[in-house]
């Protein structure tokens, strides 16, 4: 194991522990916060996740924004993100969730910071805080994690990509699961509630034998995703989570489309926001969208809404 992987599980455990004894402050906001967030670095289904509980609050009527760090962004401070605007202001992943929910999404180093600017603003009865389980500086007061089949045979980082143990899981509230896999012992033993999520991978009229590319966190998810769906790829193409596309990376696609006689390109949606100018350049191109669909929808809302309108003093 590499000796900073020991160093990083202890200076880990050391700041839960002092989140735990009062030790750091965790300030809270007037109106609730749900944290959605994980265990591992990327790849988990976070955005796709905080979208699809959104949409359920909306068919409830529940007034909420979302609260980001906003990450890759080329700009500082809070800032609320405009839905005509670039990654480069705002995040994909902000941006992606502002254009499917039509809500407004805050992104702040400070989450706090960015809560206080949603309260003053827009006056939300509730705060969805996206990636947030390791963000102990804002209070929270329901905890979802989400969990990959991946998590319960890796290591911390840097051997892995875990930010944290397992055994964190106990400061969660409910663990999300995909339907197929099984919790397992340790996970049982947690006596969590444990939700299921089950992944699609919708695909508007992909070209044929397409030129497929992502910038995600686990590239090879989505080819074996796209070639499951009967697409047969001219060739797949991986660049780093959240890359900034630039004119050398459309024109090496173009030349590999020129060269390979493929139909077009497909990539994520994601990644359409992130080829922002270049969008265009790419056609014929589909943008995959990653959808997730919750088991008992209604009782994991009303599980939350129970939790965060609980009678008496917040925790």
């Amino acid at each position: 194991m590499n000796p900073l992987t020991g160093l990083y599980a202890a200076a880990t455990a050391l700041r839960n522990k002092s989140y735990d004894r009062g030790m750091l402050p965790s300030r809270r906001l007037e109106q609730p916060v749900v944290s959605v967030g994980n265990l591992s670095v990327g790849g988990s289904g976070k955005t796709p996740f905080v979208i699809a509980l959104g949409s359920l609050l909306q068919s409830r009527g529940i007034p909420f924004d979302v609260l980001t760090r906003g990450y890759g962004r080329g700009t500082r401070g809070v800032m609320v993100v405009e839905k005509d605007g670039t990654a480069a202001d705002f995040g994909d992943e902000p941006l992606l969730i502002a254009r499917r929910l039509g809500v407004p999404v805050i992104v702040g180093e400070s989450r706090y910071d960015a809560g206080r600017t949603a309260e003053r603003k827009f006056h939300s009865h509730l705060h969805i805080l996206d990636d947030g389980f390791q963000h102990r500086s804002l209070a929270r007061d329901f905890d979802i994690v989400l969990l990959t089949e991946r998590d319960f045979a890796d290591q911390l980082l840097p051997s892995g990509r875990l930010r944290e143990p397992l055994a964190s899981l106990a400061r969660a509230d409910a663990v999300v699961l995909p339907t197929a896999l099984a919790p397992g012992h340790s996970l049982s033993a947690l006596r969590k509630p444990i939700w299921r999520v089950e992944r699609n991978l919708v695909l508007p009229n992909p070209p044929i034998s397409p030129i497929v590319f992502c910038g995600i966190a686990r590239p090879q998810q989505f080819f074996a995703q796209v070639r499951s769906a009967g697409i047969t790829p001219a060739a797949e193409v991986a660049f780093r989570d959240h890359h900034a596309y630039d004119s050398g990376d459309i024109e090496r696609l173009l030349a590999m489309r020129h060269r390979l006689s493929s139909g077009g390109f497909l990539t994520t949606e994601k990644d359409a926001i992130n080829l922002c100018r270049f969008l265009p350049d790419l056609n014929p191109l589909a943008a995959a969208v990653l959808t997730v669909t919750l088991d008992h929808p209604a009782a994991v809302v009303d599980a939350i809404l129970a939790r965060i309108n609980k009678p008496g003093p917040r925790s």
